[in-house]
């Protein structure tokens, strides 16, 4: 029997997704069933009616007689004008206040409990107070999803400078390193890792807090439209947005975990790892 590696790790991942498709696919023959969860061809039907040119019949295959509705890329755009504007601030303000907080002991002392309690607070009922703040545009949204990639991106990068090791930067301070040098050479590299494991957490939180306050009060976005189906327990149409949401959060995974071989390509790989 073939085994799972890296090599055929593809085909196994696709063969998964098949069998889990065929699963819902069978499952779905029940109505009852069908209500819940969709029918995976309905719910290819909507994304493929969503993408066509306005006024164009979608293929024969899907029989409900959908059109295109060129409406979609209106409400797409504006949830992915959200989403990366949120990871960007998020990511940049969690960069800045992790490094500063490492490399001021006596702030992060003071502001400890303070950060403690805003990672606590549930960040969904900041929503109505940024739709006050900012309004019902894209800025109230973009304010709740910050929150959520702010603090993961912060206390990894936290983590990340205090576990330099104590070695490494006596060796540098005695070769003359002064501070920027430090933070240049040691400290961010010693960081990158920690930000890149965080980025890959944050891509979904950004796209979770830009649904969310699109659900809380929005006429434009994805979530939106997601929203409206539900109202009329139109199940498909949800399922349809939840898997369009997935794939635009995997593509801008997939960007970020580009952006990271680049980078990290003085980091050993594991299988090189293991052959040492």
């Amino acid at each position: 029997m073939l085994r799972p590696n890296e090599r055929n790790a593809r085909a196994w991942q696709l063969a998964l997704l098949v069998l889990l498709l065929v699963l819902w696919h069978v499952a779905s023959r029940d109505q009852k069933i069908a209500f819940f969860l969709g029918e995976p061809i309905q719910v290819a039907g909507r994304i493929w009616s969503w993408f066509l040119p306005a006024d164009v019949p979608a293929n024969a295959l899907f029989p409900d007689g959908l059109k295109g509705n060129a409406d979609i890329y209106v409400h797409l755009g504006v949830t992915l004008l959200e989403t990366v504007l949120a990871f960007a601030i998020g990511t940049v303000l969690g960069l800045a206040c992790g490094l500063w907080l490492a490399l001021a002991p006596t702030a992060s002392l003071i502001l400890d409990p303070y950060i403690k309690a805003a990672n606590s607070m549930p960040r969904v009922i900041l929503a109505p107070i940024f739709a006050l703040w900012f309004g019902l545009g894209i800025w109230s949204k973009v304010a709740l999803a910050v929150t959520l990639v702010f603090f993961i991106v912060f206390f990894n990068v936290y983590q990340g400078v205090r576990e330099v090791s104590p070695v490494v930067l006596a060796n540098a301070r005695m070769l003359g390193a002064n501070q920027r040098q430090l933070l240049r050479t040691v400290y961010l590299p010693s960081a990158t890792s920690w930000v890149f494991s965080s980025l890959h957490t944050s891509v979904g939180l950004a796209f979770v807090g830009a649904v969310v306050g699109e659900y809380l009060g929005s006429a434009r976005g994805v979530g939106y439209l997601i929203l409206q189906a539900e109202g009329t327990f139109d199940v498909n149409t949800v399922f349809a947005g939840i898997v369009v949401l997935t794939a635009f959060a995997l593509v801008l995974d997939g960007l970020v975990g580009v952006i990271e071989r680049r980078l990290m390509k003085w980091q050993p790989r594991s299988s090189e790892t293991e052959k040492l």
